[in-house]
């Protein structure tokens, strides 16, 4: 060790045994950052408020484990191990996470934050959201509540924490901030999932199903996937609303699933290249491609498609009905038609705009509900 080297340990560790018994000011003023007091004074009130959500509200995150089965090409069973997070919220044990999380699980395994573990019984599923909701039946001590917020109202720009299980490594806290608001989202059914929340903490595989918070720890989305081409983290997430989960939640648990209006149609969108080839008056709506028989739409008089039409690599479905508005929306593409359906029940009566025969027509409806799959 040379002579410079045993001067400068020298002078660090008196330094250090100074920072005691010197008053802090003395430090600042020499710029010296080894004085605990600095230290202490060195945490931002954002920080605090990291600290105090983490600590009041991660324990209401919980680790999901499900088991799935899968076939090999000997139609051998293949037992499929898969995990996500979760918010406790309420005190009988009901837990929020996402449908993909649980999604065929033939048993799901709760982790709390004392680490004792749970099985948990599937309580009801979306797939149209992405969302279930799970239960454990755990002593209500053991249970940490997050609250439900409000998404209605939140603006780009605004601080959010997740917590979830990334890769395993339970309850994790991210930070960041609203990115973008109204992004659109493909369930794994193939439908739009509408105002979903775009953020940049980062989430990845294993935050699935955890709490999008804001900063009074409050949930306001439920983290559900993320845009990347590693499959890691690149500062681009989305969360669903927290006020979708709570339109559905009562019935999830009620009922087991969601009543879904249905019309009972397949529908494709209509652009103007395609109106102009075919020589139609509108340029844009929902085309009704199949009627099912003895559907709600079948029961209105509204038509399918009759004949098929090539525009260069697409097939057409044409000759069919037209839908333009829905009680006075526009409807300028299928997923309109949906978005809007979304918002009446079954057994709602509605009324439509139509293109028919390139004449306008009006049509009344009544909603039916949509067959479930399972």
């Amino acid at each position: 060790m040379n002579k410079k080297t045993v001067i400068l340990s020298t002078t660090l560790f008196l330094l250090f045994l100074l920072s005691y018994s010197v008053p802090h000011r003395v430090f600042e003023y020499y710029g010296c950052y080894l004085s605990p007091l600095r230290i202490a004074h060195a945490i931002t009130e954002d920080e605090k408020n990291n600290i105090s959500i983490y600590s009041e509200y991660g324990p209401g995150v919980v680790n999901i484990t499900s088991i799935a089965v899968t076939w090999d090409f000997f139609l051998n069973p293949i037992p499929k191990e898969g995990a996500g997070s979760g918010s406790i919220i309420d005190k009988r044990g009901h837990i929020l996470t996402n449908y993909h999380v649980v999604k065929d699980a033939k048993r799901l395994e709760v982790t709390l934050g004392d680490g004792s573990k749970w099985p948990a019984k599937l309580v009801g599923a979306d797939p149209d959201t992405d969302l279930a909701v799970i239960r454990i039946k755990a002593a209500k001590t053991l249970l940490r509540v997050i609250p439900l917020g409000d998404s209605k109202n939140l603006k780009v720009g605004q601080k959010v924490l997740a917590i979830g299980n990334p890769f395993g490594l339970d309850r994790t806290l991210t930070t960041g901030i609203i990115s973008s608001l109204g992004r659109k989202l493909r369930a794994q059914n193939g439908l739009v999932i509408d105002d979903v929340i775009q953020m940049d903490a980062a989430i990845n595989p294993g935050n699935s199903g955890g709490p999008l918070l804001n900063s009074k720890g409050e949930i306001i989305g439920i983290n559900s996937a993320i845009f990347s081409p590693t499959g890691a983290s690149v500062g681009i997430g989305f969360a669903i609303p927290v006020n979708t989960a709570k339109s559905i939640i009562p019935e999830l648990i009620s009922k087991g699933y969601v009543a879904h209006s249905w019309m009972g149609v397949t529908i494709q969108t209509l652009i103007p290249e395609f109106a102009k080839m075919l020589s139609l008056k509108v340029e844009r709506g929902a085309m009704l491609v199949e009627v099912m028989r003895g559907g709600p739409a079948y029961k209105a008089g509204l038509r399918g498609g009759s004949r098929r039409f090539r525009v260069g690599n697409s097939i057409l479905i044409v000759g069919g009905d037209i839908i333009t508005r829905v009680n006075g929306f526009e409807v300028r593409t299928a997923d309109d038609l949906t978005k809007y359906l979304k918002r009446f029940k079954p057994g709602r009566e509605i009324e439509l705009a139509i293109i028919r025969d390139n004449k306008k027509n009006r049509v009344k409806l009544t909603l039916g509900e949509r067959p479930r799959s399972n």
